[in-house]
This record gives C-alpha cells, structure tokens and sequence, in this order.
C-alpha cells in the first residue's frame, strides 16, 4: 500500500501521525488485498472492481470510515469506493468491511485528485460525494480548499451525465463559496441532496451549534440515478 505524491501540487489535507490500534494494523496487512486500490497511471475499469455491475459512488476523505461504511452496507445495490489518507481511519474501515464481508467497497490510500485525475475514466461515476472537508479557515490556507474550480471541472469530468456532486461542510464561509465556485461550471445544476447517514465529525458541529449545509448538483444529462437513494 503506497500514498502517491507529487511534491509540486498544492494538498488539501495534512498528514498527521495517528497511533494505530493492534485492530486497524491487522486489518491494513489482512485486508488490503481484498478491498484496496493501488493508484494506477492509467484508468481502472470499474465494472472489474465488483463482483456486479452497479451505480458507483466515490467518497472523498472519509476519515475513519463508519458514516460511509452505513451506506455501504444499506445500498448493497450500489458498489462504493473510498478515499482516505489517514491510515488508522482506513485500518478501521477495512476492519467492518471484512468483518460484515461486504464486497460492495473498495478503498484507496491515495491523494484524491491524483486519483480523479489517473485512475478513474471519464463519465464512470454516479455519484462524488465530499463530507466536511477541511476548510482551511485562514486566508493565507484557501489555497489548499479541495473545493476550486479545478476539482469542480474534474468532478464534472468523472461523473455520468445525470450524477450528482453532494458537498456537506459545517462551515458557512466555505459552503458559500463552495457554492459560488460550482456555479460558475454551467455543466451543473443545483438539485435536491441525496439522503445520507450522520457522520461523527458532523455530531460534534452540531453539538457546537454549528449549522450544516448540504448542497448538491446533478451533471449536464439525463438523471442516472435517484437522489432520493
């Protein structure tokens, strides 16, 4: 398991040391094989990843993986992958994965956008979906928003016609300009947000009494999938 890297690209994240327990460390090394992705300098077929063809979700930093886990497991008619830097958050993934067997999900270690950018084809997702990314509150940080006009045009670019890019942030600077910046890409339109399970970090916003904004587009096309799943 690797974690590609170009020195010249501005991350969106940080890489912070976590202490993983003997469960997340047994599950990495035992499990990697089933449900890992390695990063590819060319595009994966997904339809190859699962054992049956189904609409495809890709989740973008879900950082240890139970929220995303819960959907996985209550649409086994749809196959996800995950993507997550933080390896604990991925030890603990892998670890309810196998031990409910589910084959619906495939996780990668990786850098999103270098994923979005080399290993996943165009127009192969039904749904991109970002919860709570880091908001980088310091102007001098906007910089490293994951959320710009670059992502935006590569989001576009992966998803089916008629997929949907949900964003949820508990940020209300950031969701305004979230907002502004996916309007300025006329290959979306605003839609209703897909249902979608509580995460952990968003219990501790809303115990801080932070507001949550979910907000979503479906892609230029004929709708691929139902938003209300």
């Amino acid at each position: 398991m690797s974690i590609a890297f170009d020195p010249r690209q501005i991350r969106s994240y940080v890489i912070r040391a976590g202490r993983m327990t003997p469960g997340q460390l047994h599950a990495l090394e035992t499990q990697w094989q089933s449900y890992g992705l390695e990063p590819t300098t060319t595009p994966v077929v997904p339809q190859t990843l699962f054992p049956k063809n189904a609409p495809l979700v890709l989740e973008i930093g879900f950082g240890m993986g139970d929220s995303l886990f819960e959907m996985v497991q209550q649409h086994l008619d749809m196959n996800f992958i995950g993507i997550e830097v933080h390896r604990p958050g991925v030890g603990h993934l892998l670890h309810l994965a196998a031990a409910a067997g589910v084959e619906n999900l495939k996780v990668f270690c990786a850098d999103s956008v270098d994923v979005l950018t080399h290993s996943l084809p165009a127009n192969s997702l039904d749904r991109l979906q970002v919860f709570f990314p880091d908001p980088w509150h310091k102007k001098r940080h906007h910089k490293r928003r994951l959320i710009n006009e670059a992502f935006v045009a590569l989001a576009l670019g992966r998803l089916k016609p008629g997929g949907v890019l949900h964003i949820a942030t508990d940020w209300a600077p950031y969701a305004e300009v979230v907002q502004e910046t996916v309007a300025l890409n006329t290959g979306f339109v605003a839609c209703e947000p897909p249902i979608r399970p509580v995460t952990k970090y968003e219990r501790r916003g809303i115990r801080l009494g932070h507001e949550v904004f979910d907000l979503a587009w479906t892609a230029a096309g004929n709708a691929s999938i139902d938003h209300k799943q």
